[in-house]
């Protein structure tokens, strides 16, 4: 499994890095978690369910990204979809973690905008995010499917996800790198789906 990458290495020992845990993804998830994962959120978003997605720091701008893609297109024309950021709204956010706690200020909007039989994306390279988990405890009791994007194992959200997707590394910058594969990945065949 792909460690931490070396401050020296070049740039083609780093993309040879990249490719060696793309690959390992590849052959770890094969076909069957990503599938079910790609099943549940195209279910969800046919039966306008919303498929919310969450995620800190640059996890956040993922989650950002792939709800970009839903609502408005990846590659077809076709009708926006019920996908719901909770990493981007900077009022909810600080309201929330000023009067609470930042802990829970993916959790209560889970309370404010899911629904049973909606999706949780979740988004976190250690899988142990605390304010990630609250919100997976929080979709699990409302009766959502919980989906975790993580790096090696899935940290506290293996045992909170109905299907983990955790990429074989434990180097940040290159579970990230295999994440936008990953979801990118999901966001066509969504797409495909929905569109046809």
């Amino acid at each position: 499994m792909s460690q931490a990458t070396s401050v020296n290495q070049s740039f083609s020992d780093y993309v040879g890095s990249s490719i060696d845990v793309l690959r390992n993804t590849a052959e770890t998830l094969g076909m069957g978690r990503l599938d079910a994962a790609i099943a549940a959120v195209a279910t969800a978003l046919g039966e306008n369910r919303a498929l919310l997605v969450c995620g800190n720091g640059g996890s956040a701008s993922d989650a950002q990204h792939i709800t970009g893609e839903l609502v408005g297109r990846f590659l077809k024309e076709r009708r926006g979809l019920k996908a719901i950021c909770l990493s981007s709204n900077a009022a909810v956010l600080t309201a929330w973690a000023n009067d609470y706690s930042y802990d829970t200020v993916f959790s209560r909007q889970v309370e404010a905008y899911g629904e049973t039989g909606g999706v949780l994306l979740g988004i976190s390279t250690s899988g142990n995010s605390k304010n990630v988990v609250a919100a997976f405890e929080q979709a699990r009791a409302m009766g959502m499917i919980t989906i975790a994007l993580t790096g090696e194992g899935g940290g506290r959200l293996a045992a909170l996800s109905d299907i983990l997707l955790d990429v074989p590394s434990r180097s940040t910058p290159l579970i990230q790198q295999a994440h936008i594969c990953l979801y990118h990945h999901l966001c066509e065949r969504v797409e495909t789906q929905l569109a046809g």
